[in-house]
């Protein structure tokens, strides 16, 4: 009897980062900056791994300087890009703010997010919100 041989597709999950960002520990900010570095590495896609990190430490210090609670960095990559999300467990939404000249260098987080990435938002849920953007495969 002849066997045939199946066609099985194995489906290799999306590489994905995920941290647990400590409360007030501003030690995450550059730790998520490596972490995410060598996930796109990985991915082979580094050709904007300098808009992504400064992106990502913009959301880490954000949910650390701005809530007093933990909070969670979510990297995936995948065929359509990179996506990466921090979720924290504070309601209140963040603003966006067009920086002005005199208010030195706070502020200017959201609207880095906003004009550097491809897609962005806030997303509620349960218990506080998820900030979080995405860069194209494409480009990334």
């Amino acid at each position: 009897m002849e066997g045939k041989a199946e066609d099985v597709t194995e489906q290799v999950p999306a590489p994905q980062l995920r941290r647990r960002l400590g409360r007030a520990d501003l030690r995450a900010v550059p730790e998520a900056r490596r972490a995410l570095r060598e996930l796109l590495g990985q991915w082979g896609r580094t050709a904007r791994s300098d808009v992504a990190e400064l992106l990502t430490s913009e959301l880490v210090t954000n949910a650390i300087v701005h809530t007093d609670h933990d909070a969670v960095l979510t990297a995936t990559v995948g065929p359509r890009g990179l996506r990466v999300e921090v979720r924290d467990f504070v309601a209140r939404r963040p603003r966006l703010r067009v920086p002005v000249a005199d208010d030195g260098t706070n502020g200017r987080g959201l609207f880095l997010v906003q004009s550097l990435a491809d897609a962005w938002g806030v997303r509620a849920h349960g218990v506080g919100k998820a900030v979080w953007f995405e860069l194209q495969a494409e480009a990334a």
